[in-house]
Protein backbone atom coordinates (compact mmCIF):
# COMPACT_ATOMS: atom_id res chain seq x y z
CA UNK A 1 0.00 0.00 0.00
CA UNK A 2 2.95 2.20 0.34
CA UNK A 3 3.72 1.73 -3.02
CA UNK A 4 0.63 3.37 -4.45
CA UNK A 5 1.06 6.41 -2.05
CA UNK A 6 4.61 6.69 -2.97
CA UNK A 7 3.43 6.62 -6.74
CA UNK A 8 0.59 9.10 -6.16
CA UNK A 9 3.25 11.87 -4.39
CA UNK A 10 6.42 10.97 -6.93
CA UNK A 11 3.48 11.94 -9.97
CA UNK A 12 2.20 14.84 -7.97
CA UNK A 13 5.68 16.37 -7.88
CA UNK A 14 7.36 14.77 -11.55
CA UNK A 15 7.41 17.53 -13.88
CA UNK A 16 5.71 16.45 -17.36
CA UNK A 17 6.69 15.96 -20.59
CA UNK A 18 6.93 18.21 -23.21
CA UNK A 19 4.75 17.18 -26.36
CA UNK A 20 6.78 17.81 -29.71
CA UNK A 21 5.59 20.82 -31.42
CA UNK A 22 5.77 19.76 -34.51
CA UNK A 23 2.88 17.52 -33.83
CA UNK A 24 0.24 19.63 -32.53
CA UNK A 25 -1.75 21.62 -35.06
CA UNK A 26 -5.36 23.90 -35.27
CA UNK A 27 -7.56 20.49 -36.18
CA UNK A 28 -5.65 18.35 -33.77
CA UNK A 29 -8.26 16.72 -31.96
CA UNK A 30 -8.20 16.41 -27.70
CA UNK A 31 -8.41 13.24 -26.27
CA UNK A 32 -11.21 11.92 -24.38
CA UNK A 33 -11.21 12.39 -20.58
CA UNK A 34 -13.35 9.05 -19.81
CA UNK A 35 -11.13 5.76 -20.01
CA UNK A 36 -11.22 3.37 -22.75
CA UNK A 37 -13.91 1.06 -22.91
CA UNK A 38 -11.95 -2.11 -22.72
CA UNK A 39 -13.70 -5.05 -21.02
CA UNK A 40 -12.56 -4.90 -17.34
CA UNK A 41 -12.77 -7.48 -14.81
CA UNK A 42 -16.40 -6.95 -12.28
CA UNK A 43 -15.72 -4.16 -9.42
CA UNK A 44 -16.95 -4.33 -5.97
CA UNK A 45 -17.93 -2.03 -3.76
CA UNK A 46 -17.43 -2.25 0.01
CA UNK A 47 -17.32 -0.17 2.91
CA UNK A 48 -14.75 -0.06 5.51
CA UNK A 49 -16.80 -2.78 7.83
CA UNK A 50 -17.15 -4.65 4.79
CA UNK A 51 -13.74 -5.17 3.73
CA UNK A 52 -12.50 -5.60 7.26
CA UNK A 53 -15.07 -8.36 8.13
CA UNK A 54 -14.58 -9.83 4.48
CA UNK A 55 -10.50 -9.76 5.37
CA UNK A 56 -11.50 -11.47 8.43
CA UNK A 57 -13.05 -14.40 7.45
CA UNK A 58 -11.49 -14.80 4.39
CA UNK A 59 -7.83 -13.98 4.32
CA UNK A 60 -5.99 -17.40 4.98
CA UNK A 61 -2.99 -15.50 7.40
CA UNK A 62 -6.10 -15.87 9.29
CA UNK A 63 -7.34 -19.72 9.22
CA UNK A 64 -3.35 -20.46 9.11
CA UNK A 65 -2.94 -19.19 12.53
CA UNK A 66 -6.02 -20.66 13.86
CA UNK A 67 -4.27 -23.91 13.32
CA UNK A 68 -2.14 -23.03 16.82
CA UNK A 69 -5.51 -23.38 18.65
CA UNK A 70 -6.19 -26.77 17.63
CA UNK A 71 -2.30 -27.98 18.07
CA UNK A 72 -2.71 -26.30 21.45
CA UNK A 73 -5.92 -28.25 21.99
CA UNK A 74 -4.51 -31.46 20.50
CA UNK A 75 -1.76 -31.29 22.95
CA UNK A 76 -4.80 -30.82 26.02
CA UNK A 77 -5.76 -33.71 25.14
CA UNK A 78 -2.61 -35.64 25.35
CA UNK A 79 -2.02 -34.08 29.02
CA UNK A 80 -5.87 -35.40 30.00
CA UNK A 81 -5.64 -38.41 28.56
CA UNK A 82 -2.92 -39.65 30.94
CA UNK A 83 -4.50 -38.69 34.40
CA UNK A 84 -7.75 -40.65 33.03
CA UNK A 85 -7.54 -44.92 33.82
CA UNK A 86 -6.46 -46.79 30.79
CA UNK A 87 -7.52 -50.32 29.93
CA UNK A 88 -5.47 -53.34 27.86
CA UNK A 89 -5.69 -56.48 26.76
CA UNK A 90 -3.45 -59.21 26.10
CA UNK A 91 -3.47 -63.25 24.23
CA UNK A 92 -0.77 -64.75 24.36
CA UNK A 93 0.19 -68.80 23.37
CA UNK A 94 2.92 -70.57 24.69
CA UNK A 95 3.83 -74.07 23.13
CA UNK A 96 6.46 -76.02 24.16
CA UNK A 97 9.02 -79.13 22.84
CA UNK A 98 7.04 -81.57 25.29
CA UNK A 99 4.31 -81.19 28.02
CA UNK A 100 5.01 -82.29 31.93
CA UNK A 101 2.35 -84.94 33.17
CA UNK A 102 2.10 -86.64 36.55
CA UNK A 103 -0.24 -89.44 37.26
CA UNK A 104 -1.84 -88.67 34.02
CA UNK A 105 -2.20 -85.20 34.78
CA UNK A 106 -0.84 -82.25 32.80
CA UNK A 107 1.51 -80.57 35.55
CA UNK A 108 2.73 -78.18 32.54
CA UNK A 109 0.68 -78.71 29.22
CA UNK A 110 2.37 -78.48 26.12
CA UNK A 111 0.14 -75.63 24.04
CA UNK A 112 -1.15 -73.47 26.50
CA UNK A 113 -3.45 -69.96 25.75
CA UNK A 114 -3.48 -67.36 27.87
CA UNK A 115 -5.54 -64.37 27.90
CA UNK A 116 -4.83 -61.28 30.71
CA UNK A 117 -6.14 -57.92 30.68
CA UNK A 118 -5.12 -54.44 32.79
CA UNK A 119 -6.92 -52.04 34.17
CA UNK A 120 -4.73 -49.20 36.05
CA UNK A 121 -5.95 -45.68 37.56
CA UNK A 122 -3.51 -42.89 38.33
CA UNK A 123 -4.39 -42.14 42.05
CA UNK A 124 -1.99 -39.61 42.98
CA UNK A 125 -0.21 -37.96 40.20
CA UNK A 126 0.51 -34.13 40.41
CA UNK A 127 3.00 -33.71 37.85
CA UNK A 128 0.19 -35.04 35.16
CA UNK A 129 -2.46 -33.08 36.76
CA UNK A 130 0.08 -29.71 36.62
CA UNK A 131 0.92 -30.54 32.72
CA UNK A 132 -3.03 -30.70 31.80
CA UNK A 133 -3.35 -27.28 33.36
CA UNK A 134 -0.41 -26.14 31.49
CA UNK A 135 -2.01 -27.02 28.44
CA UNK A 136 -5.04 -25.42 28.89
CA UNK A 137 -2.62 -22.46 29.28
CA UNK A 138 -0.99 -22.52 26.09
CA UNK A 139 -4.73 -22.69 24.20
CA UNK A 140 -5.34 -19.45 26.01
CA UNK A 141 -1.70 -18.01 24.62
CA UNK A 142 -2.77 -19.49 20.93
CA UNK A 143 -6.35 -17.67 20.84
CA UNK A 144 -4.69 -14.57 22.17
CA UNK A 145 -2.11 -14.96 19.18
CA UNK A 146 -4.87 -15.82 16.84
CA UNK A 147 -6.55 -12.60 17.83
CA UNK A 148 -3.16 -10.40 17.30
CA UNK A 149 -3.05 -11.73 14.09
CA UNK A 150 -6.81 -10.99 13.21
CA UNK A 151 -5.68 -7.17 14.29
CA UNK A 152 -2.78 -7.65 11.57
CA UNK A 153 -4.99 -8.18 8.92
CA UNK A 154 -8.05 -5.69 9.56
CA UNK A 155 -5.22 -2.71 9.95
CA UNK A 156 -3.53 -4.38 6.49
CA UNK A 157 -7.36 -4.03 4.89
CA UNK A 158 -8.23 -0.73 6.32
CA UNK A 159 -4.80 0.64 4.99
CA UNK A 160 -5.83 -0.93 1.49
CA UNK A 161 -9.04 0.63 1.93
CA UNK A 162 -7.35 3.97 2.52
CA UNK A 163 -5.32 3.85 -0.11
CA UNK A 164 -8.11 3.26 -2.86
CA UNK A 165 -9.85 6.00 -1.30
CA UNK A 166 -6.15 8.26 -1.86
CA UNK A 167 -5.89 7.15 -5.20
CA UNK A 168 -9.81 7.74 -6.13
CA UNK A 169 -9.43 11.49 -5.01
CA UNK A 170 -6.04 12.06 -7.12
CA UNK A 171 -7.86 10.71 -10.14
CA UNK A 172 -10.70 13.53 -9.44
CA UNK A 173 -8.00 16.09 -9.10
CA UNK A 174 -6.06 14.91 -12.24
CA UNK A 175 -9.44 14.59 -14.30
CA UNK A 176 -10.23 18.57 -13.01
CA UNK A 177 -7.02 19.44 -14.29
CA UNK A 178 -7.19 17.98 -17.25
CA UNK A 179 -10.74 19.82 -17.92
CA UNK A 180 -8.72 22.62 -16.85
CA UNK A 181 -6.20 22.10 -19.47
CA UNK A 182 -8.34 21.32 -22.31
CA UNK A 183 -10.40 24.73 -21.48
CA UNK A 184 -7.60 26.70 -21.55
CA UNK A 185 -6.31 24.73 -24.79
CA UNK A 186 -9.58 25.46 -26.64
CA UNK A 187 -9.46 29.05 -25.81
CA UNK A 188 -6.00 29.33 -27.17
CA UNK A 189 -6.55 27.40 -30.70
CA UNK A 190 -9.91 29.56 -30.63
CA UNK A 191 -7.81 32.64 -30.52
CA UNK A 192 -5.10 31.49 -32.97
CA UNK A 193 -7.90 30.57 -35.57
CA UNK A 194 -9.52 34.15 -35.09
CA UNK A 195 -6.01 35.87 -35.47
CA UNK A 196 -5.83 37.48 -32.01
CA UNK A 197 -3.53 34.77 -30.31
CA UNK A 198 -0.36 32.89 -31.11
CA UNK A 199 0.65 29.82 -31.86
CA UNK A 200 3.36 29.83 -29.05
CA UNK A 201 0.70 29.98 -26.93
CA UNK A 202 -1.35 27.63 -28.28
CA UNK A 203 1.48 24.89 -28.38
CA UNK A 204 2.19 25.92 -24.79
CA UNK A 205 -1.55 25.02 -23.99
CA UNK A 206 -1.00 22.21 -26.08
CA UNK A 207 1.68 20.50 -24.10
CA UNK A 208 0.22 21.07 -20.49
CA UNK A 209 -2.75 19.53 -21.96
CA UNK A 210 -1.21 16.46 -23.11
CA UNK A 211 1.01 16.39 -19.39
CA UNK A 212 -2.42 16.05 -17.77
CA UNK A 213 -3.46 13.23 -19.78
CA UNK A 214 -0.12 11.54 -19.11
CA UNK A 215 -1.11 12.22 -14.96
CA UNK A 216 -4.90 11.08 -15.24
CA UNK A 217 -3.30 7.97 -17.08
CA UNK A 218 -1.07 6.73 -14.47
CA UNK A 219 -3.31 7.89 -11.07
CA UNK A 220 -5.69 5.68 -13.02
CA UNK A 221 -3.49 2.92 -13.44
CA UNK A 222 -2.66 3.53 -9.58
CA UNK A 223 -5.71 3.56 -8.39
CA UNK A 224 -6.26 0.27 -9.82
CA UNK A 225 -3.46 -1.27 -8.65
CA UNK A 226 -5.07 -0.06 -5.15
CA UNK A 227 -8.02 -1.70 -5.89
CA UNK A 228 -6.34 -4.98 -6.66
CA UNK A 229 -4.27 -5.12 -3.77
CA UNK A 230 -7.84 -4.61 -1.49
CA UNK A 231 -9.52 -7.27 -3.40
CA UNK A 232 -6.31 -9.54 -2.66
CA UNK A 233 -6.84 -8.79 1.36
CA UNK A 234 -10.28 -9.47 1.13
CA UNK A 235 -10.17 -12.56 -1.18
CA UNK A 236 -12.23 -11.57 -3.99
CA UNK A 237 -11.54 -12.43 -7.51
CA UNK A 238 -11.20 -9.02 -8.46
CA UNK A 239 -10.85 -5.00 -8.06
CA UNK A 240 -12.59 -3.59 -4.87
CA UNK A 241 -13.90 -0.21 -4.90
CA UNK A 242 -14.17 1.80 -1.19
CA UNK A 243 -18.40 3.17 -1.43
CA UNK A 244 -17.78 5.34 1.71
CA UNK A 245 -15.34 7.12 3.22
CA UNK A 246 -14.30 5.32 6.80
CA UNK A 247 -15.41 7.25 9.98
CA UNK A 248 -12.91 6.81 12.97
CA UNK A 249 -14.15 7.82 16.61
CA UNK A 250 -11.26 9.00 18.42
CA UNK A 251 -11.57 8.68 21.98
CA UNK A 252 -10.80 11.14 24.59
CA UNK A 253 -7.41 11.18 26.24
CA UNK A 254 -9.04 10.30 29.89
CA UNK A 255 -9.81 6.87 28.63
CA UNK A 256 -6.34 5.86 27.27
CA UNK A 257 -6.14 3.82 29.86
CA UNK A 258 -7.93 1.08 28.84
CA UNK A 259 -5.48 0.35 26.12
CA UNK A 260 -3.44 -2.39 29.05
CA UNK A 261 -6.16 -4.60 28.83
CA UNK A 262 -7.72 -4.08 24.81
CA UNK A 263 -4.08 -4.54 23.07
CA UNK A 264 -4.34 -8.19 21.97
CA UNK A 265 0.08 -7.88 21.80
CA UNK A 266 -0.42 -6.53 25.59
CA UNK A 267 -3.06 -9.38 26.50
CA UNK A 268 -1.21 -12.29 24.54
CA UNK A 269 2.10 -11.48 26.72
CA UNK A 270 0.43 -11.15 29.67
CA UNK A 271 -1.17 -14.79 29.31
CA UNK A 272 2.30 -16.13 28.28
CA UNK A 273 3.48 -14.47 31.80
CA UNK A 274 0.53 -16.27 33.46
CA UNK A 275 1.48 -19.67 31.71
CA UNK A 276 5.11 -19.39 32.60
CA UNK A 277 4.17 -18.60 36.14
CA UNK A 278 2.43 -21.40 36.47
CA UNK A 279 5.15 -23.69 34.86
CA UNK A 280 7.42 -22.52 37.86
CA UNK A 281 4.87 -23.23 40.83
CA UNK A 282 4.66 -26.96 39.38
CA UNK A 283 8.19 -27.38 39.38
CA UNK A 284 7.67 -28.75 42.63
CA UNK A 285 4.85 -31.26 41.19
CA UNK A 286 7.56 -33.39 38.80
CA UNK A 287 9.78 -34.83 41.98
CA UNK A 288 6.11 -35.70 43.85
CA UNK A 289 4.87 -38.76 44.92
CA UNK A 290 2.97 -40.69 42.27
CA UNK A 291 0.39 -43.59 42.82
CA UNK A 292 -1.59 -45.89 40.67
CA UNK A 293 -3.46 -48.91 41.20
CA UNK A 294 -4.01 -51.51 38.74
CA UNK A 295 -5.90 -54.80 38.79
CA UNK A 296 -4.78 -57.68 35.89
CA UNK A 297 -7.39 -60.44 35.43
CA UNK A 298 -6.20 -63.55 33.56
CA UNK A 299 -8.06 -66.65 32.08
CA UNK A 300 -5.70 -69.40 31.25
CA UNK A 301 -6.62 -72.58 28.90
CA UNK A 302 -5.92 -75.42 29.83
CA UNK A 303 -4.48 -74.99 33.33
CA UNK A 304 -1.88 -76.98 35.24
CA UNK A 305 -2.07 -78.83 38.01
CA UNK A 306 -0.68 -75.90 40.00
CA UNK A 307 -1.82 -73.26 38.30
CA UNK A 308 -5.71 -71.94 38.51
CA UNK A 309 -7.37 -71.29 35.15
CA UNK A 310 -8.51 -67.85 36.37
CA UNK A 311 -6.84 -65.47 38.89
CA UNK A 312 -6.61 -61.98 38.97
CA UNK A 313 -4.46 -59.45 40.86
CA UNK A 314 -4.66 -56.00 42.43
CA UNK A 315 -1.68 -53.83 42.91
CA UNK A 316 -1.31 -50.17 44.68
CA UNK A 317 2.01 -48.37 43.75
CA UNK A 318 3.72 -45.56 44.83
CA UNK A 319 6.64 -44.44 43.61
CA UNK A 320 8.79 -41.35 44.81
CA UNK A 321 12.08 -39.94 42.99
CA UNK A 322 14.96 -39.70 45.29
CA UNK A 323 18.43 -38.45 43.50
CA UNK A 324 18.22 -37.59 39.90
CA UNK A 325 21.48 -35.86 39.96
CA UNK A 326 20.13 -31.83 39.83
CA UNK A 327 18.40 -32.28 37.09
CA UNK A 328 15.35 -31.05 38.25
CA UNK A 329 17.19 -27.76 39.90
CA UNK A 330 18.24 -27.27 36.07
CA UNK A 331 15.00 -27.54 35.11
CA UNK A 332 13.32 -25.22 37.48
CA UNK A 333 16.10 -22.68 36.71
CA UNK A 334 15.27 -22.76 33.01
CA UNK A 335 11.71 -22.14 33.35
CA UNK A 336 12.70 -19.36 35.93
CA UNK A 337 14.39 -17.94 33.00
CA UNK A 338 11.42 -18.29 30.80
CA UNK A 339 9.34 -16.26 33.00
CA UNK A 340 11.69 -13.56 33.21
CA UNK A 341 12.27 -13.06 29.81
CA UNK A 342 8.48 -13.11 29.48
CA UNK A 343 8.17 -10.70 32.31
CA UNK A 344 10.93 -8.07 30.32
CA UNK A 345 9.22 -9.03 27.18
CA UNK A 346 5.54 -7.70 28.78
CA UNK A 347 7.28 -4.55 30.00
CA UNK A 348 9.14 -3.87 26.74
CA UNK A 349 5.92 -4.08 24.79
CA UNK A 350 3.78 -2.26 27.93
CA UNK A 351 6.61 0.86 27.13
CA UNK A 352 6.27 0.63 23.43
CA UNK A 353 2.19 0.78 23.90
CA UNK A 354 2.81 3.82 25.53
CA UNK A 355 5.22 5.49 22.93
CA UNK A 356 2.83 4.56 20.21
CA UNK A 357 0.02 6.39 21.75
CA UNK A 358 1.38 9.25 21.98
CA UNK A 359 3.36 9.42 18.55
CA UNK A 360 -0.33 8.93 17.38
CA UNK A 361 -2.01 11.68 19.48
CA UNK A 362 0.59 13.73 18.04
CA UNK A 363 0.44 12.43 14.36
CA UNK A 364 -3.74 12.83 14.40
CA UNK A 365 -2.80 16.89 15.60
CA UNK A 366 0.10 17.60 13.37
CA UNK A 367 -2.38 15.77 10.79
CA UNK A 368 -5.82 18.06 11.00
CA UNK A 369 -3.28 21.04 11.28
CA UNK A 370 -1.35 19.95 7.79
CA UNK A 371 -5.25 19.42 6.18
CA UNK A 372 -6.58 22.56 7.11
CA UNK A 373 -3.21 24.21 6.11
CA UNK A 374 -3.92 22.08 2.90
CA UNK A 375 -7.44 22.58 1.89
CA UNK A 376 -6.71 26.99 2.70
CA UNK A 377 -4.12 26.45 0.25
CA UNK A 378 -6.04 24.63 -2.29
CA UNK A 379 -8.55 27.28 -2.15
CA UNK A 380 -6.21 30.18 -2.59
CA UNK A 381 -4.66 27.63 -5.23
CA UNK A 382 -8.00 27.76 -7.43
CA UNK A 383 -9.11 31.44 -6.64
CA UNK A 384 -5.35 32.20 -7.98
CA UNK A 385 -5.92 30.44 -11.49
CA UNK A 386 -9.94 32.10 -11.66
CA UNK A 387 -8.47 35.59 -11.43
CA UNK A 388 -5.31 34.54 -13.93
CA UNK A 389 -7.56 32.87 -16.47
CA UNK A 390 -9.94 35.78 -16.15
CA UNK A 391 -6.74 38.23 -16.52
CA UNK A 392 -5.55 36.21 -19.72
CA UNK A 393 -8.89 36.49 -21.11
CA UNK A 394 -8.31 40.17 -20.75
CA UNK A 395 -4.81 40.54 -21.63
CA UNK A 396 -3.44 41.49 -18.64
CA UNK A 397 -1.04 38.43 -18.39
CA UNK A 398 0.58 35.60 -20.17
CA UNK A 399 -0.31 32.47 -21.28
CA UNK A 400 2.79 31.23 -19.02
CA UNK A 401 1.37 32.43 -15.90
CA UNK A 402 -2.01 30.77 -17.17
CA UNK A 403 0.03 27.18 -17.07
CA UNK A 404 1.77 27.90 -13.89
CA UNK A 405 -1.37 28.79 -11.65
CA UNK A 406 -3.21 25.55 -13.03
CA UNK A 407 0.06 23.65 -12.44
CA UNK A 408 0.42 25.38 -8.83
CA UNK A 409 -3.63 24.36 -8.28
CA UNK A 410 -2.79 20.97 -9.24
CA UNK A 411 0.07 20.76 -6.65
CA UNK A 412 -2.06 22.25 -3.83
CA UNK A 413 -5.27 19.76 -4.43
CA UNK A 414 -3.15 16.78 -4.39
CA UNK A 415 -1.19 18.22 -1.66
CA UNK A 416 -4.73 18.55 0.00
CA UNK A 417 -5.76 15.13 -1.28
CA UNK A 418 -2.05 13.45 0.42
CA UNK A 419 -3.17 15.58 3.59
CA UNK A 420 -6.74 13.84 4.22
CA UNK A 421 -5.46 10.66 3.64
CA UNK A 422 -2.32 11.02 6.18
CA UNK A 423 -5.00 12.41 8.59
CA UNK A 424 -7.19 9.40 8.39
CA UNK A 425 -4.31 7.03 8.41
CA UNK A 426 -3.24 8.68 11.76
CA UNK A 427 -6.56 7.93 13.01
CA UNK A 428 -6.40 4.63 12.20
CA UNK A 429 -2.97 4.03 13.85
CA UNK A 430 -4.68 5.76 16.66
CA UNK A 431 -6.90 3.63 17.21
CA UNK A 432 -4.78 0.72 16.49
CA UNK A 433 -2.72 1.88 19.54
CA UNK A 434 -5.27 1.75 21.95
CA UNK A 435 -6.09 -1.35 20.92
CA UNK A 436 -9.85 -0.33 19.94
CA UNK A 437 -9.73 -1.45 16.19
CA UNK A 438 -11.26 -3.77 14.76
CA UNK A 439 -13.89 -3.29 17.45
Amino acid sequence: MRKVLTILLVMGMAAAPAAAAGQVSASSPAPAVAPSQEQAPAVTAVTLDEAVSRALARNPTVARAATAIARADALLAQARAVTLPSLSANLSNTTLDTGVSFDENDVIPRNQFTFSATASVPVLAPARWARRAQAQDQIAVAEASVTTVRQQVAVAAAEAYLSVIAAQRQVEVDERAVVTARAHLDYARARLEGGAGSRLNMLRAAQASASAEVRLERTRFANQQAQEALGVLVAEDGPVVASANPRFEIPAEDADQAWRTSRPDLIQQSLTIRAAERVVRDSWKDVAPAATLSFDPQYVTPSGLFQPSRSWRLTFGITQPIFQGGLQRAVTRQRQVALDEASLAFGEAELQARSDIRVARAAVASAERARQSAELAASQAEEVLQITTEAFRLGATTNIEVIDAQRSDRDAETEAALAADALERARLQLLVALGRFPN
